[in-house]
């Protein structure tokens, strides 16, 4: 007897994309340093008719909500998950910035774990290429 094969969370997570007929998803990932550029590229892709997700806090700007260091420290890694949940929801990824650091460098290698497709402003720092 053979038995239907179980979708991952994953495949039902496209197919429902499919049925609700959205554009692709792409997230914007890079050092908040590149804040200005990422409001470009978000621009450039919405203008090209991508639904655009990108951090949405640049904790090195000076505000209320990590001003107490051991808050702010909480929050960075609040802020971690839920960029990594961006890049589960999204079907391609572009890394804005000529810099890739340590934090840039694991979102890129997570996305490419997940299959996503991993697009950059600056090629030549892609730390696989």
């Amino acid at each position: 007897m053979l038995y239907p094969q179980l979708l991952t969370p994953e495949e039902k997570l496209a197919d429902a994309k499919k049925l609700l007929s959205l554009p692709r998803i792409v997230v914007i990932c890079g050092s908040t340093r590149f804040m200005t550029e990422m409001n470009e590229a978000d621009l450039r892709e919405t203008k090209a008719g991508k639904i655009v997700v990108k951090p949405g806090c640049d904790m090195k700007s000076p505000h209320e909500f990590w001003s107490d260091p051991v808050e702010a420290e909480a929050l960075k890694v609040r802020l971690d998950d839920l960029h990594r949940a961006k890049i589960r929801l999204a079907d391609e990824v572009l890394v804005v910035g000529d810099y890739i650091g340590d934090s840039t460098r694991a979102e890129i290698a997570y996305a490419r774990s997940l299959g996503k497709s991993v697009r950059f402003t600056h090629p030549e720092v892609d730390p696989d290429a």
